[in-house]
């Protein structure tokens, strides 16, 4: 019966898994749901990681993914678990580097052997465009650094993003669509 059960979790699309997930608290739904982009939390890991900090990452991404996917409405399941991964990759990143109390910065990272750097279109690699990220977002006013920064990065709600900062609600959505905006636009620029 089990290899049923398996069959039927193999046909189920992503956003069934989530409302099962979701309604039912079910982890084996939630285990089938991850099990589909592992190695792509694995890929985006080795980005960052050595291959051992790299499978420690996918299991901690997976304890994360428990509490968050209850929390958020997730429409493309696979793009934010993309995000979700590189987040925690570079939050563990950072917090590595301000226990050894140096200055983060993704320059300081070592490449590990044989590692590609993976280019855009454009020209310009992931590390490219998150240090350009970095420059921008210290340039954005602190209401809208601090705003989308709490709602992007640590995926906080409009509701805790105005608990913690103490803006009003709407000034909260104001800052996040503005910061959103004038960050696109310099992103635009560095490009």
């Amino acid at each position: 019966m089990a290899f049923l059960h398996h069959n039927t979790m193999q046909d189920l699309t992503d956003a069934d898994l989530i409302r099962e997930y979701k309604s039912s608290g079910g982890m084996d739904h939630l285990a089938a749901l991850y099990q589909r982009y592992m190695n792509l939390v694995y890929g985006v890991c080795l980005r960052y990681f050595d291959e051992a900090a790299s499978k420690d990452a996918v299991m901690q991404i997976f304890e994360e993914l428990i509490v968050k996917l209850q929390q958020h409405e997730v429409q493309n399941f696979k793009s934010w678990l993309h995000v979700l991964a590189r987040n925690h990759c570079l939050m563990k990143l950072r917090s590595m580097k301000m226990k050894e109390g140096r200055q983060v910065s993704l320059e300081d990272r070592p490449l590990m052997e044989n590692e590609e750097i993976a280019h855009h279109e454009n020209g310009f690699s992931l590390e490219d465009n998150l240090q350009a990220m970095e420059k921008c977002m210290e340039r954005l006013p602190e209401e809208q650094q601090k705003s989308v920064q709490l709602f992007y990065i640590q995926e906080k709600s409009y509701r805790e993003v105005a608990v913690l900062t103490g803006y009003e609600m709407k000034k909260v959505k104001s800052y996040i669509q503005n910061g959103k905006r004038n960050l696109k636009i310099c992103m635009e620029q560095h490009a």
